[in-house]
């Protein structure tokens, strides 16, 4: 049975890693279970260039018919202080997919570990779940002249649905533990959060719940990286506490995730940006995206074992001493791409 994967290249150096994403895809068809059918769709800047909105209803209407989707990076500087933005199309794709849980893991590759400007990351190895389509992003917002107002907003059910997330996916790795992280003594949201943690936690007995505020876990998160399995949290948190871990990594290159909805529809992508700057020079990483096509294998398709390829390629191919600009290195794009393939 053929699957659908909608690919949404962007902007800046997307297209760059999503060819080598697919590049990986296509030498792995052998191994795989399942054909898969590719379909490219504007999205991002390309796409209000080509039809005035970040999310054509074309791209939109592709997307809930795939089996998963693709994305590489979006966002320009020439739209900074425009009315229509790349990056409006990506809380609206989330909202129309209902893609409520983003999952970014972080694994320390032993030979990159010198590249963190933190020391303390040997056997570091956690994955962040970020509750992705509530709280403050997606309430009211208004704007004076002398004050503004963001509005965030929970429901019971929006913090159930995430937990539940968060206990399954622990219950799969082997510490089985959850730190939910809230701002508990002061947020009225966290100390609803922190009920309906404490009340899901009570399904889940082989998994270990503690509690976390956020500001205490930005402090950990650099001082005692090791002692995080499964980090849940709301929308805003995420954000920022998901951006503070990728630095455990040395570079934002090599970091994946997946957004996953209730239909079971989820979409991948790297956690970096559009890199504007070095578009087209073909130096960008493009391992966040390689790495986001193994997550995409696994968790969409039940491919484990290519997914596995993937990532033990990776493994050996920076072990064997290939670098982008990014670490410090002159290895290109598309070198690199061809080393992981020739390790598969």
């Amino acid at each position: 049975m053929t699957k659908k994967i909608v690919t949404l290249s962007g902007d800046g150096i997307g297209p760059e890693i999503m060819e080598a994403g697919l590049e990986v895809l296509s030498a792995l068809t052998e191994c795989l279970n399942e054909t898969y059918d590719i379909e490219a769709h504007d999205f991002g800047g390309i796409a209000i260039d080509h039809f005035n909105t970040p999310l054509p209803e074309s791209t939109l209407d592709a997307a809930k018919n795939a089996d998963a989707v693709l994305l590489a990076a979006i966002g320009h500087p020439k739209y900074n202080g425009a009315k229509v933005r790349p990056e409006q199309g990506l809380l609206q794709l989330r909202k129309a997919l209902g893609l409520y849980a983003n999952v970014r893991p972080l694994k320390i590759y032993e030979e990159l570990k010198n590249f963190a400007p933190i020391k303390n990351v040997s056997e570091v190895d956690f994955v962040v779940i970020r509750e992705l389509t509530g709280g403050i992003y997606f309430g009211a917002h208004e704007l004076e002249e002398t004050k503004a107002r963001d509005i965030n907003d929970y429901s019971a059910e929006e913090i159930k649905r995430i937990m539940i997330f968060a206990f399954e996916t622990a219950r799969k790795r082997s510490r089985k533990h959850v730190t939910s992280v809230d701002k508990q003594n002061v947020l009225a949201t966290s100390k609803l959060w922190r009920k309906i943690a404490d009340e899901v936690a009570q399904d889940y007995p082989d998994v270990t719940l503690e509690h976390q505020l956020v500001d205490s876990c930005a402090m950990l998160l650099i001082t005692n990286p090791q002692k995080f399995d499964v980090i849940v949290t709301e929308n805003l948190f995420g954000d920022i506490l998901t951006d503070e871990a990728s630095s455990l990594a040395g570079t934002l290159g090599v970091m994946p995730s997946s957004s996953h909805g209730e239909s079971g529809l989820a979409l991948y992508e790297p956690i970096h940006g559009s890199a504007p700057d070095i578009a087209g020079q073909g130096i960008a990483n493009p391992v966040g995206m390689i790495l986001s096509v193994a997550m995409m294998l696994r968790e969409s398709f039940n491919e484990s074992a290519a997914a596995q390829k993937i990532e033990d390629a990776v493994e050996k191919t920076f072990r064997d001493g290939y670098r982008t600009k990014d670490l410090g290195g002159t290895t290109t794009t598309q070198a690199l791409t061809k080393a992981i393939i020739a390790r598969l």
